[in-house]
């Protein structure tokens, strides 16, 4: 009975890290940060003209308030209530003013053309905070 006198192979303990889950995490957060720079870059650098207002606090309507609305066109005319004449701004403002002496001052509902220019709507705003008419809505028309 021959027996052979080879030294057997034990195998040597691992002494590397496995860092193949490190790197996929690693190109995953480059990838991410690679298309979220951009987007930020470009809100920040899209120049925007925006329209000033004067500031005062927000107060919620009453229930049981009444309401005018004011309608503004396309093309910037201002109509009160259910009125098909123009207002022009002038009476507009003495109209407001006479709006925010009664007892008890009504909300006021915003209808904007969706074509009117954003500043006009912006200064409607100002010209009611300026009467003391706080309170105001803004109507717009259901998706569906």
């Amino acid at each position: 009975m021959a027996r052979t006198f080879r030294r057997r192979q034990t195998a040597a303990p691992i002494s590397e890290l496995n860092v193949t889950n490190l790197i996929d995490l690693g190109f995953t957060l480059l990838i991410i940060f690679m298309i979220a720079t951009p987007l930020i870059q470009q809100e920040q650098t899209i120049p925007v003209n925006l329209p000033r207002e004067s500031r005062s606090p927000q107060q919620k309507p009453d229930k049981d308030a009444h309401f005018v609305a004011i309608s503004i066109d396309s093309y910037g005319n201002y109509y009160l209530d259910n009125s098909t004449t123009a207002v022009p701004y002038a009476d507009l403002k003495i109209r407001l003013r006479g709006y925010a002496a009664e007892s008890k001052p009504p909300v006021m509902r915003i209808r904007g053309d969706a074509k009117l220019p954003y500043e006009k709507v912006i200064q409607l705003m100002d010209e009611l905070k300026k009467s003391n008419l706080l309170k105001f809505t803004f109507d717009t028309q259901s998706p569906n």
